[in-house]
């Protein structure tokens, strides 16, 4: 092969990587906000796969050495904050790697994998997912304090449902991902689902998708954030 039908196979390649990352259709937000669902919905109705990140992280962090005995000992000792400050480096690392991994599907991110104060891990992410263009923040409310009441309704609701009771720590670090900046900052579409059923919501969702054909020209302008936002 001559240098120059290398090069133009290794532009066909990254064309086609770039292709195979706008085929992906991420959703972030915080806990309780119904991105699960909406991701079954939305993998249901383009007949795709769906991968819940919450599942992938376990093989993920074990690349990096993750060590549960430590995380254990972290939360135990000081609690479930420290226990997210251990997590950041092992959630940034696992964003790239379902990047790399999967195309031609719906991912949808644990809270904290589209929420980090460290600048060197965000911008890690937001590098990872600059070729993605659905990537698309689910949020009951314009209204934070209104989206904070929401989702810790629900998740109130859930951990008595699931655990027999409530931890305000739990709901502190929900009201902390809904408020924190980097999900905007990420996100390239915010949908909000007050008042929709989640059908209503995937109905949305795959309007956007089609007016705007998975190019940029759908991405919502957002102000200039500042990333600092202290943990509560």
């Amino acid at each position: 092969m001559s240098p120059d039908s290398r090069k133009t196979s290794t532009r066909d390649d990254m064309k086609n990587a770039e292709s195979e990352k706008h085929s992906i259709i991420v959703l972030i937000g915080p806990m309780s906000t119904g991105k699960g669902t909406i991701a079954q919905l939305l993998a249901d109705k383009l007949g795709i796969p769906r991968y819940e990140m919450d599942e992938l992280r376990h093989r993920f962090y074990g690349e990096m050495g993750y060590d549960e005995k430590l995380a254990s000992r972290i939360v135990g000792d000081e609690g479930m904050m420290s226990l997210i400050r251990y997590w950041k480096p092992f959630e940034a690392y696992a964003v790239e790697r379902a990047l790399e991994e999967f195309e031609n599907c719906v991912i949808d991110f644990g809270a904290g994998h589209s929420v980090y104060e460290d600048e060197e891990f965000f911008s890690r992410v937001k590098t990872a997912l600059e070729p993605v263009e659905k990537v698309i923040l689910i949020l009951p409310s314009p209204d934070l304090d209104r989206s904070v009441e929401i989702v810790n309704e629900r998740f109130s609701d859930l951990l008595v449902r699931e655990v027999g009771k409530v931890d305000p720590e739990l709901l502190r670090l929900n009201e902390y991902f809904v408020r924190h900046p980097s999900n905007s900052m990420l996100a390239k579409k915010t949908v909000y689902t007050e008042g929709q059923t989640a059908e209503e919501t995937t109905a949305e969702i795959l309007k956007w998708i089609r007016d705007n054909g998975g190019v940029d020209k759908g991405k919502e302008k957002h102000h200039p954030v500042q990333l600092s936002f202290n943990f509560p």
